[in-house]
């Protein structure tokens, strides 16, 4: 049974209020080296939870912003409005200090106790939040922890079919966009679509290489033609430095793409920037990017790049550059450490904070490795990209067989088969 066509749970309130008795004093005592843990990452806070009452306080605006919810302040009234959705479906709250009455999308609802300012921030009660937004949330006693699963909700994803992949291939309308890993840059510097790793496939019975890509866009899920190159051998540096070779090759990328109804073009093409000027690489790749993209985007197709993460060992490729050529940015943040094992996540953390420094959230997504993630894993670092309100997820690659992986992955977004 595909494991993306679970039904879909309904995340609910765990926290037991009486978790915090027998903390609770007349005044506001410091909740002592309290963690908040959001998707089994910690959340920094700029002022410390507080027990009022045996009811923990935490800062409104910073949890708020962590679960993708709007947060508007009135100095007037002194009230603080959290806005989740649009239209229909939006859900809007409204506190306003020292009121124990709230308004939830009009209705007034009571709450334990009103918001106050602490230290100039504006602190809540966390059961309160947790019961608006959706968010799970449990209370560890002995770690003194709180830890939340934020809402489950719909992301952006795209997922790399490549290498043996063709036994997931049931998958591909649950993703919004993938990636076929047919084509590559080869020893020579020149684009093909043959080789030992990525190409051209062959047919398998009925299903083609070319059926896949057809009815990939009739279910809604658009095909790019990924191409891909290391340079272990300098074919990546001759294609980014030789006019002829450049040419050539985005002439044959935009060829395949377009003859063979692909939405866009993927480049994958890593390996640039560990030795010589950085500044000298970058601009260099930046040229071949431009020249892509305009001829992409002549021929009606999308761009997307696959790059190496800032806080990785590359440093040929300029994010800043890139996010107003392409489409959008894949941080590959991964290969830290062995592959077999669980990425860092603030590594990962770090990566993004990098990008976003320089590229709009709204085109950059983040490149989780499945290879590397177990089903206690994953979800820290697709948290990480609905933390900071990323365009979405990209999953290297279909293939793998991870079943536990799979079930964890819907449980905190809904794929766009489901």
């Amino acid at each position: 049974m595909n494991p993306l066509k679970r039904s879909k749970a309904i995340l609910g309130l765990t926290l037991a209020i009486s978790a915090f008795g027998g903390l609770g004093t007349s005044t506001a005592s410091a909740a002592g080296k309290v963690s908040i843990i959001l998707d089994g990452y910690p959340l920094p806070f700029p002022t410390q939870p507080t027990i009022v009452k045996g009811t923990t306080l935490v800062p409104f605006r910073a949890i708020s912003e962590a679960l993708g919810v709007t947060v508007n302040w009135d100095e007037k009234s002194k009230s603080i409005t959290a806005t989740k959705g649009t239209g229909g479906d939006a859900k809007k709250v409204t506190l306003t200090l020292g009121s124990k009455n709230a308004s939830v999308n009009g209705q007034k609802i009571a709450i334990a106790l009103p918001p106050q300012t602490i230290g100039g921030t504006t602190m809540i009660p966390l059961s309160f939040f947790s019961q608006q937004f959706g968010a799970a949330v449990k209370w560890d006693g002995p770690s003194n922890t709180v830890s939340i699963v934020s809402p489950r909700e719909k992301l952006y994803t795209l997922a790399f079919y490549a290498i043996n992949s063709f036994s997931e291939s049931v998958l591909i309308p649950d993703f919004d966009a993938v990636g076929f890993g047919w084509s590559r840059i080869d020893a020579t510097g020149a684009f093909t679509t043959s080789g030992t790793d990525f190409k051209w496939p062959k047919p398998a019975g009925e299903v083609t290489p070319e059926s896949l890509v057809t009815d990939s866009s009739a279910a809604g899920t658009s095909p790019y033609l990924l191409v891909y190159s290391g340079d272990t051998k300098g074919e990546l540096t001759k294609v980014v430095e030789d006019e002829t070779a450049r040419e050539n090759a985005l002439r044959q990328i935009i060829d395949t793409a377009v003859k063979n109804q692909f939405k866009g073009v993927l480049l994958d093409l890593e390996g640039l920037g560990l030795t010589g000027d950085a500044k000298t690489v970058q601009a260099a790749y930046s040229n071949l990017v431009k020249e892509a993209a305009d001829a992409a985007h002549a021929a009606g197709l999308k761009l997307s790049l696959a790059l190496p993460p800032l806080n990785g060992s590359y440093h040929g490729y300029d994010y800043k550059k890139l996010g107003e050529l392409a489409d959008e940015l894949i941080i590959m943040a991964y290969a830290y450490t062995d592959e077999k094992l669980p990425q860092p996540t603030d590594k990962v953390d770090n990566a993004i904070k990098l990008a976003l420094k320089s590229v709009s959230k709204d085109k950059l997504v983040l490149g989780v490795n499945l290879y590397s993630e177990n089903e206690n894993t994953v979800n820290a670092k697709i948290g990480l990209a609905k933390r900071y309100g990323l365009k979405g997820i990209a999953l290297w690659r279909l293939g793998f067989g991870k079943q536990n992986v799979w079930s964890k992955i819907n449980e905190t977004i809904e794929l766009k088969g489901n």
